[in-house]
């Protein structure tokens, strides 16, 4: 049997990695600025985090949920203390995509509507309700096209009227779009968008899969807003590699057994794997170093990259230029062995490296891209 072949990949074997750098089968060494998609938030292979794994293992790795699984409850109550939602409760799953799944339906239940509001660029996940929300035509098999979505700009009017005049059940938004090419709708847009929200009956889900775990400089990126959303959809850097997700849900919402259910999610493992992202972001201040961190690489590319436009916060950063970026990511890759990110925007270059990357790291990138992009603009 062959694998399904739907990824394009780069002819490299990554065999071992720790912090912020990956060495391949041939002992090259790479700098990860881009963390696999923002998973890696803690840095590879960190020695707290394979001790809780280990330790865990060793013990018990998974049974479902018809028991009592106190590691759960740890993982809650740590969560709600370090994200600041110690009101909310917590539903374990297993990816982005799910989370954002059972958001969607869990507002629907709540609400008895169905309609749901995305925005322009939108990318929620690759499951049923998840894919119909994502802006991306060519990934929406017909099987998931009947959902009732309407894709909007960041215009508080616009969401208005179709509140007024569809059975809305969510407005679902990614307060830093990650794959449509980091970009932000301002903090006021999402105090405005919380009050019709609240307004109109309707659950604010914030897809935090890719901004929240500290990567903008806050717990979670809606935070700069001083929003309250809802549901808060999290994953990707919150088991920094082991598959875990899940959605913080405010107190408004009732609970009832076979409302919401998942057979892998919240075990043993990736509980213990969540509790020592958590603890290592305390512990090293990973929150406050990726805020000081971001503002450093910022300033950097604002006056030496040659873009057009610098955007993001903490470390989610689009560097946006006025050409394709492929040349750029690929000579990074290839000639200065340093991993960076693309989007569905073909010019903007997207940085995601681990909350703990270092100034000398941050440095080493700098150099690099100042070197590729001299050449490209000279040639240009």
């Amino acid at each position: 049997m062959e694998l399904f072949n739907v990824y394009p990949l780069n002819d490299i074997t990554p065999v071992r990695a720790l912090g912020a750098q990956l060495w391949d089968e041939n002992g090259q060494q790479y700098l990860d600025f881009y963390g696999g998609h923002a998973v890696i938030s803690i840095g590879h292979s960190h020695p707290h985090y394979v001790q809780r794994i280990t330790d865990q293992v060793q013990k018990i790795g998974f049974y479902s949920n018809s028991v009592h699984i106190p590691i759960q409850r740890e993982l809650a109550q740590k969560l709600g203390d370090v994200s600041g939602y110690p009101d909310y409760t917590l539903f374990l799953c297993n990816s982005g995509a799910e989370a954002n799944e059972n958001a969607l339906k869990l507002a629907s239940f709540h609400t008895g509507k169905s309609h749901v509001i995305a925005f322009k660029g939108a990318f929620h996940g690759r499951t049923s309700g998840a894919v119909a929300a994502t802006d991306n035509a060519k990934i929406v098999a017909p099987f998931n096209a009947n959902h009732s979505i309407s894709f909007l700009p960041y215009d508080l009017a616009e969401v208005e009227r179709v509140l007024q005049e569809k059975p809305t059940c969510a407005v679902i938004i990614e307060p830093i779009q990650g794959v449509g090419g980091i970009i932000m709708p301002s903090d006021e847009f999402l105090q405005g968008l919380d009050e019709l929200c609240r307004a109109h009956g309707v659950v604010l889900i914030a897809d935090e899969v890719q901004s929240g775990y500290g990567r903008s400089g806050k717990f979670f990126a809606h935070q700069h807003a001083g929003i309250r959303p809802g549901v808060i959809s999290v994953a990707k850097g919150m088991g920094n590699g082991f598959p875990i997700g899940g959605i913080l849900i405010s107190p408004e919402f009732q609970a009832s057994y076979g409302l919401l259910g998942t057979t892998f999610g919240g075990n043993h493992l990736a509980c213990a794997a969540a509790l020592a992202v958590l603890e290592v972001i305390e512990q090293e201040a990973l929150i406050e170093h990726a805020h000081q961190m971001g503002d450093y690489l910022r300033t950097a590319l604002l006056a030496n990259a040659g873009a057009q436009e610098i955007r993001g916060r903490g470390l989610m950063i689009g560097v946006k230029y006025d050409f394709p970026i492929k040349d750029i990511r690929d000579q990074l890759l290839m000639e200065h062995h340093i991993f960076v990110g693309n989007a569905s925007d073909p010019t903007v270059l997207r940085l995601l490296p681990p909350l703990s990357i270092k100034q000398e790291e941050v440095d080493q990138f700098l150099q690099a891209l100042y070197t590729i992009t001299k050449d490209s603009l000279v040639e240009k």
